[in-house]
């Protein structure tokens, strides 16, 4: 265990782990609570737009991405409330624009082609100290995000319609609630690519909310799940020799139908 630990690269993957928790953990809570699982997967897929352009204008592709996933929130926030078309078709419209827009951007660079594996499945073992201080950033914003709109935010998850009656802007904090869902995909590129970002969005939050019914102690629940569960598979796979993204959303589902058979047989 202890030789595990020496390595510069595993420890860069736990501070990983850490922070990819706390973000799931909290922005996950509302992901599940409001059943918006496959707009996430939607943001997550068009986040592959900026990944191409980053590597098209040469930049680093996981800040490139933050735009590109900020902007699709925003662009499915907008269709629902504005357009009259079902928000499946937004959805999947988004998701595959968006990963076409990425290929064509890698296609156009000049060079060798760029390592999409670890965007597309990510990779926590590979995971370099700047990308920990940007996914720091992103946890404050979306940590400082949801305690100023903490209500806001539960009222809109849980009754949009008697939000709307009492007051409360719900078509801006549906928005804003996808936005730091979009910035959280940001956050978990890295560990499990974007095809694989919605189930360390959507598992740690469904397992707790297994447990308990109330939006604090899930979040909590959540982000320790998320840390002892995203460890564990980074465990796993460096034992294994298997690849780390794959294996995190391994032990996520064995933890995810464990609970639910623990739940059904008590």
């Amino acid at each position: 265990m202890l030789e595990f630990l020496q390595y510069g690269f595993i420890q860069n993957a736990l501070i990983a782990a850490v922070l990819v928790s706390v973000a799931c953990g909290i922005v996950g809570s509302y992901v599940v609570v409001k059943k918006i699982v496959s707009i996430s997967g939607a943001i997550s897929h068009a986040a592959f737009g900026g990944i191409g352009l980053g590597f098209f204008i040469g930049i680093n592709p996981i800040v490139a991405a933050i735009p590109f996933s900020v902007l699709s929130a925003v662009g499915i926030g907008l269709i629902n409330e504005k357009v009259k078309i079902s928000e499946d078709t937004a959805i999947g419209i988004l998701w595959s624009v968006g990963m076409a827009i990425g290929v064509i951007f890698i296609n156009l660079t000049p060079g060798y082609a760029p390592d999409l594996f670890s965007y597309l499945f990510g990779n926590i073992l590979t995971v370099p100290s700047s990308d920990l201080v940007l996914m720091l950033i992103l946890d404050f914003i979306i940590i400082f995000t949801v305690l100023l709109f903490y209500r806001e935010f539960l009222a809109v998850s849980f009754d949009q319609e008697f939000s709307r009656v009492v007051g409360v802007p719900v078509e801006f904090v549906y928005i804003l609630l996808l936005c730091i869902v979009a910035l959280s995909v940001v956050v978990l590129i890295k560990v499990v690519g974007v095809i694989l970002v919605i189930a360390l969005l959507s598992i740690p939050a469904a397992v707790s909310k297994q447990i308990t019914s109330k939006m604090e102690n899930i979040m909590i629940l959540s982000v320790i799940l998320g840390v002892i569960l995203t460890t564990s598979g980074l465990w796993l796979s460096y034992i294994f020799n298997l690849a780390s993204g794959a294996t995190i959303v391994l032990v996520l589902g064995s933890a995810f139908f464990i609970s639910t058979f623990l739940k059904n047989t008590t």
